[in-house]
Order: C-alpha cells, then sequence, then structure tokens
C-alpha cells in the first residue's frame, strides 16, 4: 500500500482537529465539580464518598492513557477515540440515576473516565507530534492543550446554568450528549500513515525496549515526578474550588466564572507555554510555571475572600494550569524521540493523575474532617515548589540506543 508523509503537508487542520477533541473532552470532565454538591443533596452519600468517586475517576483517566496510547502508537488514533466517545457519553448518561457509592464509581469514576482517557491530550499530542516537524512539536502541543482549556471556560458557564435552570440531571444529560460531537472529529484523526514510517522503527527498537529504555532513564523518572504534583494541584482545585466557594458565603455563579477564567487563562498560558518551548530551555520553563503557582496559592490565603480575589485567582493560577503539558511532552520526545510518544507521554499522565486521585479525594476528607481546606492549601503550595525542583536537574538530550541495557 503506497504510504505519505503527512508532514509535507501543512499540520494545521490535523492540529485544528486534535484542539477540538479536548475542548469537548476535557470541557465535560472539568466540569464535575459543579454537580458534587446536587449529588450530595440527591443521593445523601456525602462528600467524602463523592470525592472518592471522583478521585478513582481522576486515576482511571490516567490509567487509560498509556493503554489507549499503545493501541493509538499501533493502530492509529482514530478508533480510540471514537470508541472513548461513545465510553464517555454512556457513563455520563448514567451517573445521575445511581443511588450508591458503589455505582456511583462505577459511571463516574470508572466507565466515564476510561472513555474520557482515550480522547485523552496525550493520545492527541502523541498522534500530532508523529505527523508534524521536531520545531513545531512544541506549538502543536500548546495548541492541543489550548483546546481543552478552552473547553473548560466554554462548558463551566454553560453546564453552571444549565442546573440552575433546569435542573442537575438535565444538564449532565446535556454534557453526555455534547462529548458525541467527537465522533465525526476520531474520523478526521485516523492515521494517514503507517507507522513503519517513522524514524525510531527503522532503527527497530519495539516497544518492549522502549519501555525498559524509559524505566532506566532518571530524567524520565524526575519528569513523572513532577508531573504527579500537577495532577494533585489541577485534581483539587477542579472538584473542589466550586466547595471552597460555598465555604466563603459566596454564590455558586463565581465557582463556575473562576473554573471559566482558569480555562480561558490557560488557552494564553498552553499557547505561551508552547511558543517559548521554541526558545528556552524546557526544564527551566517547568521550574518557573510551578512557581508561579505556589506564588498564587500563597497569594489567596492571604488575600480577603471576595468574588474579585477569586477571579484574580482563578487568572493566575489559569496561566499555569496545564502549560506544564506541552514542555513535559516536548522533553519526552527529546529523549525518546516520537515513534511511541503517546505510551510514553501516557505514562506520565498516569502519574499525573494519580497525584490526581490525592487530590480530589483528599480534599473531600479535609472538608470532612477539619471544616475547610486550609491543611489542602499547604500542602499544594508545599508540592509545587517541590516539582518546580524536581525539574531542574532533567537531561536535556536524546536517550543514546542501548544505554538502558
Amino acid at each position: 500500500m503506497p504510504s505519505f508523509d503527512t508532514r509535507a503537508r501543512s499540520p494545521w487542520p490535523v492540529i485544528i482537529t486534535a484542539a477540538a477533541i479536548p475542548l469537548i473532552t476535557m470541557g465535560a470532565r472539568q466540569t464535575v465539580g459543579l454537580f458534587i454538591a446536587p449529588l450530595d443533596d440527591a443521593t445523601g452519600l456525602g462528600i467524602v464518598g463523592i470525592s472518592l468517586a471522583v478521585a478513582i475517576g481522576q486515576f482511571v483517566w490516567g490509567l487509560a492513557q498509556p493503554v489507549f496510547g499503545a493501541v493509538a502508537d499501533r493502530y492509529g488514533p482514530g478508533r480510540v477515540i471514537a470508541i472513548g466517545a461513545l465510553l464517555l457519553a454512556a457513563g455520563t448518561v448514567a451517573t445521575p440515576f445511581v443511588h450508591s457509592e458503589a455505582a456511583l464509581i462505577a459511571t463516574l469514576g470508572i466507565v466515564s473516565a476510561f472513555g474520557a482517557g482515550a480522547g485523552s491530550l496525550s493520545i492527541l499530542i502523541g498522534s500530532v507530534m508523529q505527523r508534524v516537524a521536531g520545531e513545531r512539536r512544541s506549538t502543536a502541543a500548546g495548541v492541543i492543550n489550548a483546546g481543552g482549556s478552552l473547553g473548560q471556560f466554554v462548558f463551566a458557564p454553560l453546564v453552571q446554568m444549565a442546573i440552575l435552570g433546569f435542573g442537575w440531571v438535565t444538564a449532565m444529560l446535556g454534557v453526555a450528549g455534547a462529548t458525541l460531537l467527537t465522533l465525526p472529529l476520531a474520523f478526521a484523526m485516523r492515521r494517514r500513515r503507517p507507522a513503519s514510517t517513522t524514524v525510531a522503527t527503522a532503527t527497530g527498537t519495539t516497544l518492549r525496549q522502549q519501555l525498559r529504555e524509559a524505566a532506566g532513564d532518571r530524567s524520565y523518572w524526575l519528569l513523572h515526578v513532577g508531573f504527579f504534583t500537577c495532577g494533585f494541584h489541577v485534581a483539587f482545585l477542579v472538584t473542589h474550588l466550586p466547595g471552597e466557594v460555598r465555604l466563603c458565603g459566596l454564590s455558586p455563579i463565581i465557582s463556575a466564572n473562576s473554573l471559566a477564567i482558569i480555562g480561558l487563562a490557560n488557552v494564553v498560558g498552553s499557547l505561551g507555554a508552547g511558543w517559548l518551548g521554541t526558545r528556552y530551555r524546557l526544564k527551566h520553563l517547568l521550574f518557573w510555571i510551578y512557581i508561579g503557582r505556589a506564588a498564587a496559592i500563597l497569594g489567596y490565603m492571604m488575600a480577603p475572600k471576595t468574588a474579585l480575589t477569586f477571579y484574580v485567582f482563578a487568572t493566575a493560577l489559569g496561566v499555569t494550569w496545564l502549560a506544564t503539558l506541552p514542555p513535559t511532552a516536548g522533553l519526552v520526545g527529546k529523549l525518546f524521540g516520537v515513534r511511541y510518544i503517546a505510551t510514553l507521554i501516557g505514562l506520565t499522565m498516569l502519574s499525573h493523575q494519580l497525584g490526581a486521585f490525592y487530590g480530589a479525594w483528599l480534599g473531600g476528607v479535609a472538608v470532612a474532617y477539619f471544616g475547610d481546606y486550609t491543611w489542602m492549601w499547604v500542602t499544594d503550595a508545599s508540592l509545587a515548589t517541590f516539582a518546580a525542583l524536581v525539574n531542574l536537574p532533567i537531561r536535556e538530550a536524546p536517550v543514546l540506543r542501548g544505554a538502558a541495557a
């Protein structure tokens, strides 16, 4: 069968298509915090039980990514994304009709989360990085990442208005319907060139060899450690920021607006990280992103809790929100090339979502036992500082083939 390399064509159609998919999938997933209070009122499961289901969903979303990433590396991302869309819609549709913690874990924590993992950033960025030239990869990753952030900006206020206007069940069913819009986009993302045309395959590297090589590389493990803390931060905030607003006696509209501001600001942050990644060392970029997070959290803790404070805080957070992903993906590509990049980025996302599990779950535990989130804010700022320091020793050079052996 004849093949052609899409890098000979303009990369922008596939980049824009890839950015549109997380706009929907991440937009849907990042509004889950808006449903926690209505779910608690309707089911009586309690903040700890619901937070556990959300936390399991965070971890399953990460667990799905290296699995689906390996399938996408071998067979292309189109079918993977389509299957994920159906699972995400099914799990979301079923969630309003559950009445036990186990059932909530099954729908929200497993089925919908596994589906969201199939249309995740690691698979989309990995697929696009295989199709574009090296100097464009950081920019492409930034654009795709910005798509997910734009989804949060679009979905958060619409979902909150739907909850207030039509009830949370109707709002959640509407979110489920929206996720099916990724099906035609999945068709557009099908692979147009076989994996055998890549340089890494020409050198005879198998997936098992690549994984063994990555497992023996210190810089790759440091990326995992930093990304773990990133997941803790993002999941804690997206899950419990509405609860923090409620504890401060403010309107739920402020919660939705804050989540939307985070998403919009991260469009700027993601595009900026992608652009800066072509000009500066990626590990230094990660250092400043994490330090910026720590500073934003400490500033929020000292500020009076008003609507303006939440909006300024959301803006500061948004600039750094998922801006860590383009430089992280870029470093993975520098270390190991792009043949199995969806799998390797997927594994870093698994570490990210392991941190997300603790961020979502411990937030519920903290407010249940201490009455507020003070200890979570302190932990979050400390972890962000730790992540900044961990990234400094990372090596920005390709792993020598066979060095791990």
